[in-house]
């Protein structure tokens, strides 16, 4: 079983820079490929970005690419999402998630997120 946790999510203006943080424990067979997805207020949830744990293979959304950088520290079991230019249409609730495989869909072990907003 593995255990995520965000941290990091807060009010920022449009442009800023935030850092979000995803502390990730349990089994490394569960945990291949660790992720982030978000939520905006009245709309489903969407795939933000995601890594391979090794760290050789990472995939953006192409609303993020460019202004997202995902990221695991070697030092711990931290998987970082290094925002910068941040939109109002980044407002959302961020979700950490880790997955056996590195696939979309396999995505099963969800934190509890964290909000960000970006405000105008």
């Amino acid at each position: 079983q593995v255990q995520v946790a965000e941290s990091g999510g807060g009010l920022v203006q449009v442009g800023g820079s935030l850092r979000l943080s995803c502390d990730v424990s349990g089994r490394a067979r569960g945990r291949a490929a660790v992720g982030w997805f978000r939520q905006a207020q009245g709309k489903e949830r969407e795939f933000v970005a995601m890594m391979s744990w090794r760290g050789d293979r990472k995939t953006y959304a192409d609303s993020v690419k460019g202004r997202f950088t995902i990221s695991r520290s070697n030092i711990n079991n931290i998987v970082s999402l290094q925002m910068s230019s941040l939109k109002p249409e980044d407002t959302a609730v961020y979700y950490c998630a880790a997955s056996p495989a590195f696939r979309i869909v396999d995505f099963d072990s969800w934190g509890q997120g964290t909000q960000v907003t970006v405000s105008s």
